[in-house]
Parts: C-alpha cells; structure tokens; sequence
C-alpha cells in the first residue's frame, strides 16, 4: 500500500493496513464509515440493512452506559468518526456539560432525516431493487 490514499486498494489482514486506509481516506470515503444499523421496520421498508449517519437522524443507542436512549444526531465528526447526540451529556467535575460522544456501531437508526434529495433518491433505488 502507498504512502498516500489509494482508491484500488481492496483490502487487508493486516491491521495497520486497515488502520492506514481509514486514516488516510478522504472526507466522501470516510462518510462510508460512519453508517449505523436500520431498525427492523427500516429495513423492511427500504431493503437495506445499514445507512451513513446524519444531522437530524432518531437514533437508538445500543451499548454503554446510555443504553436504551433515543435522541436525535445533532453533530458529526468525520474526521474521528464521532457523533453527538442531542440531550445525552456527562457533567464535568467543575459542573460544565459536555456531549457525549458515540461510534456509529454503536447506534441503530430508528427515523430517518429525509429532507436531502441525494439520500431519498437513494433510498428510492434500494425500494425500487427490492421490488424486482
């Protein structure tokens, strides 16, 4: 693999390789990476299993401390594959907020945002393949 980004690149069991390839990919790639599960009426509905994570999306949150919460993605971090949920805060020891921040693997989307025309038109083609 080359020092700089490589788009043929396929895969790798190496896991510095894989690490590398994530690290380097840019921001389109990298969006790719931030996807969280569908709920089972989701799927149903649009015949696919995963989606990349939104602003605005109702999601639920699977592991961890805050297990079981709904709340809405307020923010997206694709440089580190983060995301901010709106209301789901730790206070600090000087009582300021700080968001509390999730890995996507960790979330299962239970509404979609669907005011982005690119996304419908997506979602739209998945329906259209499960139909055939």
């Amino acid at each position: 693999m080359k020092s700089s980004f490589s788009t043929s690149w396929k895969s790798s069991k190496q896991v510095r390789k894989q690490r590398k390839y994530f690290l380097n990919s840019p921001y389109h790639i990298k969006h790719k990476f931030l996807s969280a599960n569908l709920s089972k009426e989701l799927r149903k509905k649009y015949n696919k299993r995963s989606l990349p994570l939104r602003k605005g999306d109702e999601v639920l949150v699977m592991r961890g401390a805050f297990k079981k919460k709904k709340a809405k993605v307020i923010s997206v971090n694709k440089k580190n594959s983060l995301v901010a949920l709106e209301n789901i805060q730790r206070t600090k020891k000087d009582g300021t907020k700080v968001n509390v921040h999730f890995h996507p693997s960790v979330l299962q989307i239970q509404s979609i945002f669907l005011e982005d025309k690119e996304r419908i038109s997506v979602l739209e083609r998945s329906k259209k393949n499960a139909s055939n």
